[in-house]
């Protein structure tokens, strides 16, 4: 029976490249058309379209290779439920240039404490942004998102409008904005323009 690698790669965002992970796999001696890919799928939000079909492609006797663990599995208990079905189906892992056969104890405990590892990075990546984020807050540097409509133009629309001589779909596109936004704006500049500032 011939072996078939099969490989899977992942990022987590669109505007990410799997060009160096496809790359890796390659070199890693899997074919262009046995790799599976996942593009704006976290590692994890289990539903990844590509994980799954790589999982039913692979076979008895067959190796799945993934570039590194964290592009498999973020969490332990997802590395873990794939470990047991790869072995349970008699798939080998191979994680970079390391083959690693779940079924075998050694290689089920080093993939575990791989798996740990893994899980340990990601979060401290999301720890480290929320402070990130926090310092920015408090600096006052995280605004969220910025106007449409420079504040100018906000009075002007709040003006127009409160003359009664233009509907809302006029505004929208007087001032090229969506119907959304007209409203956002109006209900923005109603407590200033009623305190009289406007």
């Amino acid at each position: 029976m011939t072996q078939t690698l099969i490989g899977y790669a992942r990022c987590s965002t669109d505007k990410q490249d799997l060009a160096a992970q496809k790359d890796a796999l390659f070199k890693l001696g899997v074919a262009a058309d046995r790799v599976y890919t996942d593009k704006g799928f976290t590692g994890t939000n289990r539903e990844r379209p590509g994980l799954d079909q790589a999982l039913a492609a692979v076979r008895s006797g067959d190796t799945l290779v993934v570039p590194k663990l964290d592009r498999l599995a973020r969490s332990v208990p997802d590395a873990r439920a794939i470990g047991d079905s790869l072995a349970s189906r008699g798939v080998k892992l191979q994680l970079g240039s390391s083959i690693h056969d779940p079924s075998d104890p050694m290689g089920k405990l080093f993939f575990n404490i791989l798996a740990t590892f893994a899980e340990f990075e990601a979060d401290l990546i999301r720890m480290r942004t929320r402070e990130g984020m926090a310092v920015a807050r408090s600096k006052g540097k995280l605004r969220g998102k910025k106007p449409k409509l420079s504040e100018r133009q906000q009075k002007e629309l709040r003006r127009m409008y409160n003359t009664g001589d233009y509907s809302i779909s006029d505004l929208s596109e007087l001032f090229s904005i969506s119907r959304p936004t007209v409203y956002r704006t109006l209900s923005r500049t109603a407590s200033t323009f009623l305190s009289g500032s406007l």
